[in-house]
């Protein structure tokens, strides 16, 4: 699986998970630990059948008197016909979807717009997903 970022001003794709430099933790064989929002992302790419790129990622810290977690805003991006057939039914399955994310309990995943283009077909999905931390 592979996940594709893509800023405004160029259309470079770059993976989403870089080698991070070489550490003592990684000269030992040690795989660096993947962060929530990493591990959302991964989660959000299985749902979208591989077939979107991430176009933009926001995290805020999110809390309130009894819980604490962090606010997800997700801009996705899926082209070609084959890619808004997975769109359509990335925006269907996105709210009732059974998240599992080590320490992390996905309290709210909501589509807050939708851009749709036919020619040539893309479609754009902004989604805001709230993870609380467990425990």
């Amino acid at each position: 699986m592979r996940i594709e970022f893509k800023s405004a001003e160029s259309r470079a794709t770059a993976p989403l998970l870089r080698q991070a430099p070489a550490r003592p933790r990684a000269r030992l064989g040690l795989r660096r630990r993947r962060s929530p929002g990493e591990r959302l992302l991964e989660a959000l790419a299985d749902l979208a059948q591989g077939k979107a790129t991430v176009l933009s990622h926001t995290e805020s810290a999110w809390a309130s008197v009894t819980f604490a977690g962090t606010r997800h805003r997700v801009v996705l991006e899926f082209r070609g016909a084959e890619g808004v057939e997975a769109g359509e039914c990335f925006i269907a399955f996105l709210p009732e979807h059974e998240f599992t994310l080590p320490g992390q309990l996905v309290a709210d995943a909501a589509v807050v717009e939708v851009d749709h283009q036919l020619e040539p077909p893309v479609l754009r999905v902004t989604t805001e997903l709230l993870l609380l931390e467990e425990g």
